[in-house]
């Protein structure tokens, strides 16, 4: 099935955000973030299936997408950081989609000319570290181990051992960690208090201290 989305507007939509990129810039930015869920989305293949019937390609949207962005990135000023957070859901601590991100891993972390990566590890549905040996070279990949939907706080050792097992992958001074995802992608938030959202955070802080110093 050919994908409803035609190049015509693609290249318009990566011009629209080149467009504000610029104008970010000139305002001070230095650090920006994409957020592109379809990137997580699309490991599903439950989640492609049904993604199918509305015209969307999901053999090869991810791709689309990659150009997408790098179109829009072609041009970004010196001294702009940019990354880009792929996550599965996290709607009042909700989650829409499972699967390791080995279906897009070639060519999002090979070929993505973001700086890094924001990435979903908070849970089995996650799958493994594996797909990490695409990430080129000069990427830096943050670990989403401590996950914002529920309050239960992570082990800190369990926590440095699966960034060590990631660093199998991705040079340790190229990882980083935080949290899956923001507290709150809605108005009502995920189910957590402010201090169990201030116990994570605290906990991300921690764990990397004895990790990197």
């Amino acid at each position: 099935m050919a994908p409803r989305t035609k190049p015509p507007f693609r290249a318009d939509l990566a011009a629209a955000y080149a467009d504000e990129i610029t104008a970010l810039a000139a305002l001070g930015c230095t650090y920006l973030q994409f957020d592109d869920t379809l990137f997580a989305f699309l490991n599903d293949p439950a989640w492609r299936e049904r993604a199918a019937a509305t015209g969307i390609d999901p053999e090869h949207q991810h791709e689309i997408n990659v150009a997408v962005i790098n179109q829009a990135l072609a041009g970004r000023p010196d001294g702009l950081t940019v990354t880009v957070h792929m996550c599965r859901g996290n709607y009042r601590s909700a989650w829409f989609s499972s699967g390791g991100y080995d279906f897009v891993a070639e060519a999002v972390f090979s070929g993505l000319q973001a700086d890094g990566y924001f990435l979903e590890y908070d849970d089995e549905r996650s799958g493994t570290f594996e797909p990490l040996r695409f990430v080129a070279k000069d990427k830096v990949v943050v670990l989403g181990l401590v996950t914002t939907k529920t309050p239960a706080l992570e082990s800190r050792d369990d926590l440095k051992r699966r960034v060590e097992a990631a660093a199998r992958y991705v040079d340790a001074d190229r990882l980083c960690l935080s949290p899956q995802c923001g507290f709150a992608s809605v108005v009502e938030g995920n189910a957590l208090t402010l201090d169990q959202q201030r116990a994570k955070l605290d906990l991300v802080v921690e764990t990397a201290a004895d990790l990197w110093g």
